[in-house]
């Protein structure tokens, strides 16, 4: 079971990318100041206030937030615009969800998909990510629902009910990441605070990267999507993240397709003999530094034999919110006290 729930989140990861745009430019820094992008330039900054009452119900907006709408912005699938600050949001997708709650639209959340477990107090419900329910999504009565990309037949059921769908893909850079946020920023009267973590996320980056150790020699890396083993290469968000830590991604030459999520064989891992190896699968398939060893082969690998097998948060390695600052500085720290050599 827990094999397929990866291959499934592997396939939904893949359909979100093929999404997204292919024209992309790849991320090679981060930004010294924070800039609205053209998705939320229509939008003006606005004083965001409290929007739940004593009982925890959704509340009106305030007349400030009110202020910035109707507001139209750029998404996945086109421009939407809302005539009005959003009261009740259903988020589809866990990234969305860390977005929201990070940008203090949380309090305008009132359901979230069964995959969006952080932050905790996220209103987690058995609505399904991956294959989700139009009857079930309506009976929350959203009149905004956050995905990575719904089928067109449920785009459909909720236009239909009049209910207003927002499509955020996976990100392809960390520019498409801050874009993303102040998106959401926009749409639910949170502009200024989404501008705001936008930059204090850039700041973080920067001085994360600040501590990059030049080497002469490349570190390379094996990111390990799947016991399969599936992996990413350096066209993917993930990737990029190690790119711009200074590692050498082994699975770029293994993907002759150019999917950006190859199907590696041990036969070519056990080749390219990584100097660092990190598992995203550990929460899924419950892989650890002590499962790679005992695989057959793995245990001559310099990153076994060295310690460099780094256990990776499932969650933090596949979303691209907020917490990509958390996954840059785990790859950074790996990277700094990386031993090269191989082990007496």
């Amino acid at each position: 079971m827990r094999k397929s729930f990866a291959l499934l989140l592997l396939v939904a990861l893949v359909a979100a990318a093929c999404g997204g745009d292919d024209e992309a430019a790849v991320a090679t820094g981060v930004a010294d100041e924070p800039t609205a992008t053209p998705a939320v330039q229509e939008a003006s900054e606005v004083d965001d206030g409290d929007s739940t009452d004593s009982s925890g119900e959704a509340a009106e907006p305030n007349a400030s937030t009110d202020e910035a709408f109707p507001v139209t912005v750029a998404q996945g699938l086109g421009e939407l615009t809302l005539d009005a600050a959003p009261v009740r949001i259903v988020s589809l997708s866990p990234t969305a969800t860390e977005m929201l709650f990070a940008i203090g639209a949380g309090d305008q959340v009132i359901a979230v998909d069964n995959q969006s477990n952080y932050p905790p107090e996220a209103p987690m419900t058995g609505l399904a990510a991956f294959t989700p329910n139009v009857e079930a999504i309506i009976g929350f009565e959203p009149d905004l629902v956050i995905s990575s990309g719904l089928p067109d037949d449920i785009e459909a059921g909720l236009g239909a009910a009049g209910i207003a769908t927002m499509s955020l893909f996976a990100a392809s850079s960390l520019d498409d990441v801050y874009s993303q946020i102040e998106t959401l920023g926009a749409a639910t009267g949170h502009l200024g605070d989404a501008v705001e973590l936008v930059g204090t996320m850039q700041a973080d980056l920067a001085a994360i990267l600040d501590e990059v150790v030049a080497r002469e020699t490349p570190v390379t890396f094996f990111h390990e999507l799947d016991p399969s083993p599936y992996s990413v290469t350096s066209v993917t968000f993930v990737g990029q993240v190690y790119a711009l830590a200074g590692l050498e991604n082994i699975a770029d030459e293994g993907d002759p397709g150019g999917s950006g999520y190859p199907l590696l064989s041990v036969e070519y891992i056990l080749e390219k003999d990584p100097d660092l190896i990190f598992l995203a699968d550990t929460k899924c398939c419950g892989e650890n530094a002590g499962t790679i060893a005992v695989r057959a082969g793995w245990g001559e690998l310099n990153a076994v034999q060295n310690g460099n097998v780094i256990e990776l948060d499932d969650d933090v390695a596949s979303r691209w919110g907020p917490r990509v600052v958390d996954l840059l500085r785990t790859v950074v720290d790996a990277t700094t006290v990386v031993e090269l050599a191989p082990a007496a």
